[in-house]
């Protein structure tokens, strides 16, 4: 059954105000904030209505009602009116975002803290799941005599630098022909693809201090490809949430905090997302804490 016009303004009107205040909405405060020019009586039967579609749903205490899951699926997709990034917020997105480019995890954290900046609430943002991301070079760097400096960098942009420790002495040419031949090696192909391949197998094998130095390298280096399988997941602005209405109960705020506490089942939930924008509303989430 299709809503009238009228009972889409109320429907519109009992989810923006109980969003602001988390409070029933009732028939009286509807007519006088709306100006739908007909009677409280009228505004209560047609919510009656609304209420016996599924739409709201009241409260036992209360004779106000409050949006139903439905009710606000039916205004996330039709009613919803579009919010507009002004100059300032488009600047800050801008100059944040240009100033980390070259890092990639740098821009992703970024991103999230722009978004609970701009929105007042909590948010989050995770890096890619990278098993298909592909290798673009790999780069040994010199730190002192026991110790240098494994850089891989992944066509993304993803930039990983991870501290390997050695027991055998090197040159700088020896890193340099190392670092030569795992790019030829490993460039373009996936982690994945890498992690399942044999390792460099006798590098410059006529030259004893080459396989050394190769056997010193590649373990660390294949643990770092396996971190880098691992997501980023960054979280800013928990605390926003307690200025909510709804969380102002603490066994709410309780709940939502300690679902962001089980960040290895949070990931999980998001990474088997589909693409896209997706609003998810009440039941639709994937655990009652959401």
């Amino acid at each position: 059954m299709e809503l009238s016009e009228r009972q889409l303004q109320i429907l519109q009107a009992v989810v923006d105000d109980y969003v602001q205040n988390a409070e029933p909405v009732g028939s009286r405060s509807i007519s006088k904030k709306c100006g739908l020019g007909v009677s409280p009586a009228t505004i209560r039967n047609e919510m009656a209505d609304l209420e016996e579609m599924g739409y709201l749903t009241h409260p036992h205490t209360s004779a106000g009602r409050i949006p139903s899951d439905k009710g606000y699926r039916l205004y996330v997709n039709e009613l919803m009116k579009k919010k507009s990034l002004s100059a300032k917020e488009k600047r800050a997105i801008s100059d944040r975002l240009s100033a980390s480019r070259d890092e990639f995890d740098a821009t992703i954290k970024h991103a999230a803290e722009l978004l609970s900046e701009i929105t007042h609430l909590a948010s989050f943002a995770m890096t890619p799941a990278s098993n298909q991301d592909t290798l673009n070079f790999v780069k040994l760097l010199p730190v002192d005599e026991r110790t240098i400096i494994l850089m891989i960098v992944a066509n993304s942009g993803s930039i990983t630098n991870t501290t390997v420790r050695i027991n055998t002495p090197y040159d700088l040419d020896s890193l340099e022909l190392l670092s030569k031949t795992m790019t030829v090696n490993y460039k373009d192909r996936t982690i994945d693809e890498v992690l399942k391949e044999a390792l460099i197998e006798d590098v410059g094998s006529d030259i004893e201090a080459m396989t050394l130095l190769n056997g010193n390298v590649m373990p660390g280096f294949m643990r770092t490809l396996e971190d880098m399988l691992n997501v980023n997941l960054y979280m800013e602005g928990l605390t926003n949430i307690f200025n909510i209405p709804e969380y102002s109960s603490i066994d709410k705020a309780k709940a939502f905090l300690e679902l962001f506490n089980r960040k290895e089942e949070f990931t999980r939930n998001m990474l088997s997302r589909g693409d896209g924008v997706i609003v998810t509303i009440g039941e639709e989430n994937m655990t009652d804490s959401m």
